[in-house]
Formats: structure tokens, C-alpha cells, sequence
């Protein structure tokens, strides 16, 4: 039986072309609301690689995500996000996009078509069991990430799979399936629409809450996020005067001579 991609069915909106502006931005609202409500469905799977990249995180491991075109990109917005928002060092969370940096800007020609690829570049990672490897595709049926998957699950690597069809090629390879169903684009076959939507919102769900459950953030407060510019250095002052009770001058000085938030708690809360 063939695979049936939902991503490449036709939209449910005909005659874009000959549509005024406030009738288009309307569709593609209403077929966006549609994306938190499927993604709403995937969560325990969700729950379920959290629950166990927490622990693998916990012994050192580490989350290498692999996508290629809006998929890559997304996996590796992620991981990049990572260090600045949560102070993790940046080896902990990778992203991997089928043809490299390059391919972050342009379009590398028939890179997300070679199967062997991924698995290679894992392994100049020196990737092991306490790690997990994140298949990111919307269509479920690249073959980079089919690659990846396929040899790192062989190798005891937990593996999971982010799609938006179900039933997908790379699901079959995953040890969890995420399962994303949106729907056809709004432009057919436009996967960087609600598919693209439901990727980031599943990767934020991933990231974040395995970055609260390891202690990166006290509260609802990020507290080792680092200090890259005037505003966070300002937010983080105004995190320590909430909660030490003391003048911003003396909060703001203490934090930069501390180095985080969160240091900075740790010493004057013994």
C-alpha cells in the first residue's frame, strides 16, 4: 500500500490568487488555530520523551535533533536556543540539518536524500546510549532522517520521531512516534506553514520542560540564562530583588559579579 502524505493533499482554500489580503491572512488564521489542538493530542507522547530524556540527561546524555530544509532549521533554532535561554553548555542540545551550515540559508541539493549521512555525523559526536536522537520531518519519509534513526535505535540509542503524517517511514524507526496531524497547507504542499507551526510548538514543549525538570529554572524564572545584553542583564536584576528583597544598584552588581541569577540565589539563600 502506498504512503498517503495529509502534507501534500490539496488545501482546503482554493483560488489563493484571486483573494484580497484580509481574506487570505483570515484562512490562514483559521487553519493555524487548528495546529495547538493537534499538537494537543501528541502529548504523552511527549510526556513520554521527556520523562526519559530527563534521565538520560541526568547521566550526561545528551539530544541531537536531525531534520533537513524547515524541519533541520527548526531542530537546530532550537538547540541554539538552548545555552542563552537555559545557561546549558552547547554540546548538551544539537541540531543536525541535512547539508550543514550551509544548508541553514540555502537549499543544498539532494542532501536530505542520502541515508548514510546523518549516522556518520552522529558518530563524530562519539553519540552513546545515555543520548537521544530526534527525527524531524514533516512528511515522515526523509531519508537523512530515516538514516539516523534506523542506526542509532540499532545502536540503543533512544530514538523518537517528530511528523505531521501519520503512520510515516521514519516513525516506524522511532522507539516513540510523534505524531503532529494538521492537515493540508494552506498552500499545498507548503510544509513550512502549519507543519513547520506544530514542529517549533512540539520542540519548545521538548526543550523547556526537560530544561525545568534538570533545575534550569527556579519558579516560572529563568534563572541561568546568561547575560548576554542590557535587557537580560536588567531582567535578572529585577528577578534578584524580587526575591532577595534588596535595591536593583545591589542586585545588579551582585549579578555581575556572580555570573547568573541563579549563583547568585544559591549564595545568599545558604
Amino acid at each position: 500500500m502506498t504512503f498517503q502524505k495529509i502534507t501534500e493533499q490539496p488545501s482546503l482554500h482554493t483560488d489563493l490568487d484571486k483573494k484580497w489580503v484580509g481574506q487570505l491572512l483570515s484562512e490562514m488564521n483559521e487553519e493555524d488555530q487548528k495546529v495547538a489542538l493537534a499538537v494537543q493530542k501528541a502529548i504523552p507522547q511527549i510526556e513520554e520523551l521527556v520523562e526519559k530524556i530527563v534521565g538520560r540527561m541526568k547521566r550526561g546524555g545528551r539530544i541531537f535533533y536531525v531534520g533537513a530544509g524547515t524541519s533541520g532549521r527548526l531542530g537546530v533554532l532550537d538547540a541554539s536556543e538552548i545555552p542563552p535561554t537555559f545557561g546549558m553548555p552547547p554540546h548538551m542540545v544539537i541540531g543536525l540539518i541535512a547539508g550543514g551550515e550551509k544548508a541553514l540559508r540555502n537549499p543544498v541539493e539532494n542532501a536530505e536524500d542520502d541515508l548514510a549521512k546523518a549516522w556518520e555525523e552522529l558518530q563524530g559526536y562519539q553519540i552513546n546510549i545515555t543520548d537521544t536522537v530526534i527525527g524531524i520531518a514533516a512528511s515522515g519519509t526523509t531519508p537523512y532522517v530515516i538514516g539516523a534513526l534506523r542506526n542509532a535505535k540499532t545502536n540503543g540509542v533512544l530514538t523518537a520521531s517528530i511528523a505531521c503524517n501519520p503512520d510515516s517511514p521514519i516513525a516506524h524507526e522511532a522507539d516513540i512516534r510523534i505524531e503532529v496531524i494538521v492537515g493540508p497547507e494552506f498552500v499545498t504542499g507548503s510544509t513550512r506553514l502549519k507543519s513547520g507551526t506544530a514542529e517549533k510548538l512540539v520542540l519548545n514543549m521538548i526543550s523547556t520542560v526537560t530544561m525545568i525538570k534538570l533545575g534550569r529554572v527556579k519558579g516560572n524564572k529563568m534563572v541561568n540564562m546568561q547575560l548576554s545584553n542590557a535587557k537580560l542583564i536588567d531582567r535578572g536584576a529585577r528577578m534578584i530583588v524580587e526575591e532577595l528583597h534588596i535595591a536593583y544598584e545591589q542586585a545588579r552588581n551582585l549579578l555581575l559579579l556572580h555570573g547568573s541569577v541563579k549563583k547568585v540565589l544559591e549564595t545568599y539563600n545558604q
